[in-house]
């Protein structure tokens, strides 16, 4: 999944916020509803936005849909950022 749609997606605190509650394991749709104090159709967004860049994964269990982190994206989101960093042993006195 391109970097740009998984900085996009974490760029928004309610979407952020789903992920942090995501991390205590799987959630349905109306588990993560209860949580804000926005419409289930906005969270319903949100989610989608999540799903597309792979930092969630969903499955139907009958009419309820469960959610779970994707921590592979992240993982590589990481290894990105750190990367930026760069390696500042040139910085340092021998």
């Amino acid at each position: 999944m391109p970097l740009q749609n998984t900085l996009r997606a974490l760029a928004d605190p309610v979407r952020r916020e789903i992920l942090n509650l995501l991390k205590g394991g799987t959630l349905s749709a109306g588990e993560i509803c209860e949580h804000f104090p926005i419409t289930a159709a906005a969270i319903s967004r949100h989610l989608s936005v999540l799903k597309e860049a792979d930092l969630i994964r969903d499955q139907r269990e009958g009419k309820f849909i469960y959610y779970t982190l994707n921590t592979s994206v992240l993982e590589d989101v990481m290894l990105w950022i750190t990367g930026l960093k760069g390696d500042n042993d040139h910085d340092s006195n021998p």
